[in-house]
């Protein structure tokens, strides 16, 4: 992790909590404003994206009490903090270490409890091993297309309802257009985030869909 003089403070207003962030200098210095496609010189987690921004405001208007929720690619973890404002019980995951130390930093710096844990999507057995959870959360994860199978391939096994927040990448689409057949999409839009609700269609024996009663 990037020692504390290479960390700079920053503010995040959500609806009910206002979140004091530790986060890299040089990418504080490279805000979320630009084209979609743009590619950051800093490591992709270490910039506060717009669609984790959209996603935190989203998770922090309700209550979550108790509701046991997993974030895909935290990054900085914006939604997962929200998620631990909203009093629900959170696993934040990513395939970078350092994001989920100072990830760890910045929950206890605002009296937040997150638990943490490195994943690969491709080999995400222990993380399905403690699954199901109630809610899925997931920010900004399809700017590469390569990422859409994976996606589509985990998420059943982690639990009935996602959250979802995409700026609008090409691979989105493609992610939404392979998902649909399973689950039950709904989207919204949050200036130019798109929150996308999906929620897992019900399946009776052997993977069938129940007939509807006459």
């Amino acid at each position: 992790m990037p020692a504390s003089r290479d960390l700079v403070a920053t503010t995040v207003s959500l609806p009910h909590v206002e979140l004091d962030l530790l986060q890299p200098a040089e990418a504080a210095e490279l805000p979320d404003d630009r084209e979609v496609e743009w590619a950051p010189v800093v490591p992709y987690w270490s910039v506060l994206w717009r669609s984790g921004v959209a996603l935190g405001r989203e998770v922090g208007r309700g209550r979550l009490d108790g509701l046991r929720v997993v974030e895909l690619g935290c990054g900085m973890g914006v939604p997962s903090l929200a998620a631990s404002a909203a009093r629900a019980t959170v696993l934040a995951t990513d395939a970078e270490a350092e994001a989920l130390e100072l990830l760890a930093r910045n929950a206890s710096r605002n009296g937040l409890d997150v638990a943490t844990e490195r994943v690969d999507w491709a080999s995400a057995a222990p993380l399905t091993a403690r699954a199901p959870f109630d809610l899925v959360l997931a920010a900004d994860v399809l700017y590469e297309r390569s990422a859409v199978a994976p996606l589509l391939s985990l998420l059943p096994r982690l639990g009935p309802r996602v959250l979802l927040a995409d700026p609008g990448r090409p691979a989105a689409d493609a992610f939404l257009n392979g998902a649909r057949p399973r689950w039950r999409v709904e989207t919204r839009a949050a200036g130019v985030v798109r929150i996308h609700s999906l929620s897992l269609r019900t399946r009776g024996p052997a993977g069938r869909r129940p007939r509807p009663r006459r």
